[in-house]
């Protein structure tokens, strides 16, 4: 997972990214809560763990800006010095999904992270199928079926076609669809991703007719929605 620590001591975040790097994350780091809003502008994350006390703007400021700039917004594990119950209470009611007193136990750490991720974004054992929106996908066969009707997909089409179902209405930045479907960021054309997206809009009817729209988000990448299907024109 795609995971931003945010906190104005650097040796934290040095020690946050580690731990959240040799559990298999992705990180990074800021120090300062104006870097991280301009960054959620244009990049996907799937968690953010953040400090209360910065300068510039406070933990509970971030919280209130999130819903600004993200139309979902990711789970958030709010990290503080701060453990008397009134701001535990004060910190989850600004949104927090989930609070931690400094200092922790690694281990504590690492399990809250997983937990978050568990619920925000649940998936199926690899071995079996997946249902979202009427569409059922079989990772062995890399088939995806609706209505009695059944499309074969690439590989990775079929990992692109989970990776936005699985996120429905998020917005997805084109570098997170490319680490999550290339397995990387450099040196891969845009058009691969721009080509796959195209190709999964007529295989799987990712249109107003079949009711759903896969829409290009300006400047940073595709969301799929659901919507009411639209009867086309038949004249």
């Amino acid at each position: 997972m795609n995971i931003a620590v945010l906190d104005d001591d650097q040796a934290h975040n040095d020690l946050l990214a580690v731990m959240l790097r040799q559990a298999g994350h992705r990180c990074t780091v800021y120090e300062r809560p104006p870097a991280l809003l301009a960054d959620l502008r244009r990049q996907t994350f799937d968690l953010l763990i953040m400090d209360w006390n910065m300068p510039e703007m406070t933990g509970i400021d971030v919280l209130a800006r999130l819903p600004e700039l993200l139309s979902t917004t990711p789970p958030v594990l709010l990290v503080t010095s701060r453990s008397v119950e009134s701001d535990v209470v004060e910190g989850l009611n600004a949104g927090a999904d989930d609070y931690l007193v400094k200092p922790f136990e690694p281990s504590i750490l690492l399990a809250r992270v997983a937990a978050l991720l568990r619920r925000a974004y649940p998936v199926a054992p690899p071995t079996s199928g997946e249902t979202h929106e009427g569409w059922t996908f079989d990772p062995a066969a890399e088939t995806a079926s609706r209505d009695g009707k059944t499309e074969q997909l690439t590989s990775k089409e079929f990992q692109l076609a989970l990776t936005l179902f699985r996120n429905m209405s998020r917005a997805l930045s084109r570098d997170y669809l490319l680490e999550r479907v290339w397995g990387h960021r450099a040196d891969l054309e845009t058009r691969t991703l721009d080509a796959h997206i195209s190709r999964l809009r007529g295989k799987l009817a990712l249109r107003p007719a079949g009711g759903f729209r896969l829409v290009t988000v300006y400047g940073f990448g595709y969301r799929l929605e659901r919507c009411q299907p639209v009867l086309e024109d038949a004249s």
